[in-house]
């Protein structure tokens, strides 16, 4: 049964860290002013109460992992670190300049790219340079992304002096055939050092990124990643599926044929196997392709409604706005988004010229606002309800008579205006939203622009 039911469902679909997704961005009408008032909007909103999110996007990596899809810049050349870090702290300073009150920070997560490509004494100069022009909101939390072949002790200490007490360790596979399609060479020992140098230096959790579907990886490769990981208990465990993705430009994944991925029955194999493993060690589906254990903020988040989700993932705290600064980084107001240059240098140059670095953006109508909301909600909660005003709109009628047959499948069901995902249909709750995604709906693309839901 549920071979047929990924065979039905397996199509290429967003993952929906944001709504509109961004090739649905209605880039004709967005201005900077619009992006400015979206974000001060949210900003007087939440920032008193809640506070903001502040994410840095550090790009620079010494080596390609070719199963990575974010944007990067790869160099051994360790001179790039003190220009882009002045030009983070440029960026973050036009925008506190057009805030009307000094920023509160709730979050602020350090991601790339390599974080730890940077110097420890380069890094407390940012972090402290940051910190100048904002306060802190009661129960902030600091994280940052470690690669465990160059986290220093010195980098885990000089982040924990600075507030930090949660890290993200990228572990992905370890088998030696995976590491090396992916060029992504690893050893446990290392992953091992830092975890354990991290918990006795204080920090409150420790997070590792684990990928089903990598080439060449099967079902014993997944136990035997799970079972390295169990010994270490990592307070959360991200457990991806991995995002084929070739076509995006300066993308690295051609280290490998296709032949060499696993089917998609293979790969939700490999989850469904790797979902009991972490159940029988303790640890809670969170939302989509995240599990903790019950003592870790993202669990408590869960169980009390404030899990939230955007551009930098799952996250324990619901603020409104997160100001992405950094290349190719985006930033997101609930009104709006905006994303920054995705070049080094043209980033450089607008910095230089006052002009905050962003390229292309999207206002919210009414639509969107609802339509984000119930998304969010299947996302967050795997329910959402329609039982208020505020959650209808005019196309429900179309979209529910859409879900008869995932309802028909056992993906959901639907009782009393409120949609609740099923234990079966958790694997497929992207397809669920897609049902939700008006635009896809509308326009639906003709090349391929998501990777697929499997």
């Amino acid at each position: 049964m549920m071979r047929s039911l990924i065979d039905k469902y397996n199509v290429a679909g967003p993952r929906y860290t944001s709504y509109p997704t961004v090739p649905y961005w209605d880039t004709d009408t967005f201005t900077m002013q619009k992006w400015k008032n979206a974000l001060i909007e949210a900003f007087n909103e939440s920032n008193e109460a809640e506070g903001i999110s502040l994410y840095l996007h550090l790009p620079f990596c010494e080596s390609l992992c070719t199963f990575c899809g974010c944007h990067k810049r790869i160099t051994k050349q360790h001179s790039v670190e003190t220009p882009y870090i002045n030009a983070l702290i440029k960026e973050w300073d036009l925008y506190c300049d057009i805030l009307p009150t000094k920023p509160k920070i709730k979050e602020l997560h350090l991601g790339g790219g390599t974080p730890t490509f940077f110097s420890p004494e380069n890094l407390n100069l940012l972090i402290k340079s940051l910190l100048n022009r904002a306060t802190l909101a009661d129960g902030y939390e600091f994280s940052f992304e470690g690669h465990p072949n160059n986290t220093t002790e010195e980098h885990l200490q000089t982040f924990y002096d600075l507030g930090f007490r949660r890290v993200s360790y990228g572990v992905q596979d370890y088998n030696e055939t995976v590491q090396k399609a992916i060029h992504r060479i690893q050893p446990f020992e290392n992953v091992k050092r830092v975890t354990e140098q991290a918990r006795a230096i204080g920090y409150t959790s420790v997070s590792h990124d684990i990928i089903f579907g990598l080439p060449f990886q099967t079902e014993a490769h997944v136990t035997e990643t799970i079972a390295k990981t169990k010994s270490l208990k990592p307070d959360r465990i991200a457990f991806y599926s991995y995002a084929h993705v070739p076509w995006i430009k300066g993308n690295g994944q051609r280290g490998f044929d296709e032949s060499n991925l696993p089917s998609g029955t293979a790969k939700r194999q490999q989850y469904e196997l790797g979902k009991t493993l972490l159940a029988e060690a303790g640890y809670h589906e969170i939302g989509m392709d995240h599990f903790a254990l019950p003592s870790d903020s993202l669990y408590q988040s869960m169980t009390n409604k404030t899990l939230h989700r955007n551009f930098m993932g799952y996250t324990a705290s619901k603020t409104k706005a997160m100001i992405g600064l950094g290349v190719s980084s985006i930033s997101d107001s609930w009104y709006g988004f905006a994303q920054n240059v995705k070049g080094i240098e043209a980033y450089y140059s607008l910095l230089n010229e006052g002009i905050i670095p962003v390229v292309k953006g999207h206002i919210l109508n009414t639509e969107d606002l609802i339509i984000r909301r119930h998304i969010l909600n299947l996302m967050c909660q795997f329910e959402t309800s329609w039982s208020l005003d505020a959650l209808k709109f005019e196309e429900l009628p179309e979209v529910l008579s859409n879900l008869e047959e995932m309802e028909h499948d056992g993906l959901l069901t639907i009782n009393n205006s409120t949609l609740t995902v099923t234990e079966k249909g958790k694997p497929f709750v992207r397809n669920i939203c897609m049902s939700f995604d008006l635009l896809l709906r509308r326009k639906q693309p003709q090349t391929r622009i998501f990777s697929m839901t499997v």
